[in-house]
């Protein structure tokens, strides 16, 4: 049976069933610096955390992010150097690029802090070249699709059972010349 569960755990990231109790962070300044393999078990945690009730990134997922070198990886932290946030997007060869992930601690959420990482990619996007940026959403994450809006991205397509759970996803795109 334990072979069977160290299988599964390579494919599927074991997700804590405990509930969180959340409460705001102390206000603070925020700084965004690149994110490396160095960073991979706390951005794990904070994945876990990002993502309770959706799609999680395993380990061998951020090992393969962070191998890539057509990767940005990028995080947004705290004064005294907690990471609060992350981004990860892969340059595609065809002048476009994908937005993975991107998730901030839901302590220091409704700060503004999502969108500067999205801004703080696009342009770094910009200076190398890429002319679009796309991503996906889940059909249910309002949230989310606001935040994009907001920042001029367009639905484009939507794709049904793009989740494991069945949910569907919208694509998302956004010029960025």
């Amino acid at each position: 049976m334990a072979v069977f569960e160290s299988i599964r755990n390579f494919f599927v990231q074991p997700v804590p069933f405990e509930p969180e109790i959340i409460v705001p962070a102390p206000l603070t300044t925020y700084s965004i610096k690149p994110l490396t393999s160095k960073q991979s078990k706390e951005v794990l945690r904070l994945n876990l955390r990002c993502f309770r009730n959706g799609e999680n990134y395993t380990r061998h997922t951020f090992a393969y992010l962070f191998g890539e070198p057509n990767t940005l990886s990028y995080q947004i932290v705290t004064a005294s150097g907690e990471m609060a946030g992350f981004v990860f997007v892969i340059k595609n060869p065809d002048g476009a690029a994908h937005l993975t992930t991107i998730g901030v601690a839901p302590e220091h959420r409704r700060r503004g802090l999502a969108i500067q990482l999205l801004t703080h990619v696009e342009d770094v996007l910009s200076e190398k070249g890429v002319s679009t940026i796309v991503l996906e959403v889940r059909i249910g994450n309002l949230t989310a699709k606001e935040l994009y809006i907001s920042a001029g991205y367009a639905a484009v397509n939507r794709l049904a059972k793009y989740y494991s759970d069945g949910e569907d996803c919208f694509m998302m795109v956004k010029s960025l010349i």
